[in-house]
Parts: C-alpha cells; sequence; structure tokens
C-alpha cells in the first residue's frame, strides 16, 4: 500500500494536468485493430470476415489495403452471420456500408476495382 501511495504522489508530479479519481462506473469504448479478410468491394460497402462477430448497426473504422494503398474508413454494419467454424476458430462474414466515405476514398476504391477489372481481363 505504501509502494502504490509512493507511485501516485510521483506520476502527479509527472502530469500536466489533475486526473481526478471517478466514483461510479463511467463507461468507454476502445478502438482496436484486428485483422480481417475483405472477401467483397464496392465503392458503397464491403463484405469482410473477421473470427470476432461485429455487433449489426454498430461503427467501426476499417483500415484497408487496396493493392499499393491503404485507405481508413469508416463503416456500420448492416448484416452478419456465421460463415465456417473450422477446428477452433469460428469465422463471421459482414456486410458493411460505408459512412460518408472521403472523396479520396471513394477515388482509391474505384482505382482499385479499375485495377483489378483490367487483370481480370487480361487474364
Amino acid at each position: 500500500m505504501l509502494y502504490s501511495a509512493l507511485m501516485n504522489a510521483e506520476d502527479a508530479t509527472r502530469r500536466r494536468s489533475e486526473r481526478l479519481e471517478i466514483i461510479g462506473e463511467p463507461r468507454g469504448e476502445v478502438m482496436v485493430y484486428q485483422p480481417m479478410v475483405l472477401t467483397e468491394v464496392s465503392r458503397a460497402g464491403a463484405v469482410v470476415e473477421t473470427t470476432f462477430p461485429l455487433v449489426i448497426d454498430s461503427l467501426h473504422d476499417f483500415r484497408i489495403a487496396l493493392g499499393n494503398r491503404s485507405i481508413v474508413v469508416k463503416g456500420r454494419v448492416v448484416h452478419a452471420r456465421v460463415s465456417n467454424v473450422e477446428d477452433q476458430a469460428t469465422v463471421y462474414r459482414s456486410g458493411i456500408e460505408f459512412v460518408e466515405p472521403a472523396e479520396r476514398v471513394i477515388e482509391a476504391i474505384g482505382d482499385f476495382l479499375d485495377e483489378v477489372a483490367a487483370a481480370k481481363a487480361r487474364s
């Protein structure tokens, strides 16, 4: 207990602003990037596979690699289901509707879709 009191006093001297202890149980959320597989994409949305469920109507920031470009886009989960149950992992498939994507994001997705279409036409 003495160690805790010393650490609190020491920490307080290093802080730029006072920190107050909160009484009760305030809630918050943390954004954590987890791996996902992008199975379909359009300018309006995507289908992703994850090893964890996404809640319908929840909003998330998605970091998506499109060839040599990477974008971050806010999306709303419009549908979700269990896709596959493998060995000890469950795979969830979720439909994502992009929410007010920036013009540069729409452009990056469009460029990627054009590149994929051109590659398919060549093969």
